[in-house]
């Protein structure tokens, strides 16, 4: 399920390509509650991306209500994970509660990504 307000909608083929691999899995929302419901894993990302600053006041506008928060978190089911690709931005796409709670994996998720880009080089440089 992924949330996100108007304008920032993921395309059909997108969603199609998606579940082609897990059907009935991906639908678009843009109720952040109704998208974590039933969510093993709650994932976020910047709201603005390099070579996007001048978009920012937009955006951070746009995405209000979007945050992961304390109270997204517990509208959650309890299991549920906590990622971002970072950098992340606190305060913006997500508190430092729910960046520092029990649930959430972030640094274990960037170590795991540092393991995976030291083997893909040892395999690009073999």
């Amino acid at each position: 399920m992924v949330a996100s307000p108007a304008g920032y909608e993921l395309d059909a083929a997108t969603i199609d390509r998606a579940n082609a691999f897990a059907p009935h899995c991906t639908a678009q929302v843009h109720d952040p509650r109704q998208a974590v419901a039933d969510a093993d894993v709650i994932y976020t990302d910047t709201w603005v991306s390099m070579g996007q600053e001048d978009e920012k006041a937009k955006r951070v506008k746009d995405f209000a209500g979007y945050a992961v928060d304390a109270a997204l978190v517990a509208a959650a089911p309890r299991h549920v994970k906590i990622m971002h690709c970072l950098p992340a931005y606190r305060g913006y796409e997500i508190t430092d509660e729910a960046a520092e709670c029990p649930n959430s994996i972030m640094f274990d998720q960037a170590e795991n990504r540092l393991h995976f880009q030291r083997a893909l080089l040892k395999k690009l440089m073999a």
